[in-house]
């Protein structure tokens, strides 16, 4: 699955390289100030990674048309550069006004004492979903504001489907399930529903079941990885391993996924909105009608997976005002909508999806939906490093047929020793 590995960051980096930078490390102390009203003036510097990255520049022209007296200096950072760049310009404090920051980033530099509180009387928190805000709060303080996300559907070819005699996508487990059996019995499909069998990131598919069973991650700054409900969620999603209804082999890192759903051999499988293009690149004319997205199932509740990137405004820049004033343009809802049609990264801002281009899309309307009950992991420090503990007790419980509550116990005690970090 193409973006979730670019948002994966070698954790230890920075703890050094920060750790003697003589700033209040608590994280989330600070107090937002105000900006100062008047339009935006001087120079500012950004750091955007990605495709974002090589567009944000001509992009901000309609900014400085606005806003005459000042200019947007964009630099392009690769991603898998990206972590280490600003943990060094965060210790030698030669950071730029603005950065892009990966979601599961966010308490590491907040840590840092290097981010600049959101200022509330700016930005305002009702106008995003309520799960990509909650990746800039560190300890009760807003330190990012959303700029665009992902969250992840189920993906399914309603051709098969209907062959199967399965006439309505599946809202619960065990409608899940049941598809998933008709896809690999009546339909021939070699997995009925793909689940990614361990490895990097896979966390990030076993989490919206642990999540719609009502399991939490952490509480009271405690991990509760070993609860029954996210052991519960484990064995179901073991289970479809168990009765081979999906295969052990990792076709994300192979690149087979999307011909294998091409070609029928895969049913259904869970991935975001960057699949829409793929998919019907590959499948070549027509096949966009082939398959369909469904918001993943009820169990207590429907929830899924959500990422994306936020923009956060350093303490150590030289255009304050400046950055925060162009943030806020970003974070309109008209230009949101411009910038998803420059680059197809979905708007952060929930009233954007009023537009026609999203709100009329079958596909990205289902999405939509979805981010209104997305969750991510606790902004906390380790969080890269609790991953690689969950995502390895998803393969033994995959691969090898593990007890789901020996792996969520597995998960609980390599957590709890490695801490929060707070």
């Amino acid at each position: 699955m193409r973006r979730h590995r670019r948002y994966a960051a070698v954790l230890a980096i920075a703890t050094v390289l920060v750790a003697g930078c003589g700033r209040d490390t608590d994280g989330g102390q600070d107090e937002a100030r105000s900006v100062a009203a008047g339009k935006a003036k001087g120079e500012i510097t950004v750091w955007a990674m990605g495709t974002e990255g090589e567009k944000l520049s001509d992009f901000a022209k309609a900014f400085t048309a606005e806003n005459p007296d000042a200019k947007v200096t964009v630099t392009a950072v690769p991603w898998d550069a990206a972590h280490q760049k600003i943990a060094s310009a965060i210790a030698a404090k030669q950071t730029p006004d603005v950065s892009m920051l990966g979601t599961t980033w966010m308490g590491e530099f907040a840590k840092t004492g290097a981010l600049d509180p959101t200022p509330t009387d700016l930005i305002r928190k009702d106008d995003f979903f309520p799960g990509a805000w909650a990746t800039g709060v560190v300890g009760g303080t807003a330190y990012a504001v959303p700029w665009y996300v992902e969250t992840r559907l189920i993906f399914y070819r309603k051709d098969l489907a209907q062959a199967a005699g399965i006439t309505s996508p599946p809202k619960t487990w065990e409608e899940l399930t049941a598809m998933a059996r008709a896809l690999k019995e009546k339909a021939g499909a070699e997995s009925g529903l793909y689940l990614q069998p361990g490895g990097t990131g896979s966390w990030q598919s076993f989490l919206p079941f642990a999540w719609s069973n009502g399991a939490e991650l952490t509480k009271d700054n405690k991990f509760t990885l070993d609860s029954a409900q996210m052991s519960e969620a484990l064995q179901y999603y073991g289970s479809f391993f168990k009765e081979k209804l999906s295969t052990t082999t990792d076709l994300g890192v192979q690149g087979s996924l999307e011909q294998s759903f091409v070609t029928g051999k895969t049913g259904a499988f869970i991935s975001g909105p960057w699949h829409i293009g793929l998919l019907s690149e590959q499948g070549g004319a027509g096949f966009t009608e082939k398959f369909g997205v469904v918001r993943m199932p009820t169990r207590k509740s429907s929830t899924s997976f959500i990422g994306g990137s936020n923009l956060a405004v350093f303490k150590d820049g030289h255009n304050r005002d400046g950055a925060w004033k162009f943030i806020e343009w970003l974070s309109r809802p008209e230009v949101q909508v411009r910038w998803y049609r420059t680059v197809t990264s979905l708007p952060a801002v929930q009233k954007s999806w009023d537009d026609p281009s999203l709100a009329g899309d079958p596909f990205l309307s289902e999405f939509g939906e979805q981010l209104k009950s997305a969750k991510a992991p606790p902004p906390i420090t380790t969080w890269e490093q609790v991953a690689s503990a969950v995502d390895a007790e998803i393969e033994r419980v995959a691969k090898a047929g593990a007890d789901s509550a020996a792996a969520t116990k597995a998960m609980q005690e390599r957590a709890s020793s490695i801490g929060t970090g707070t």
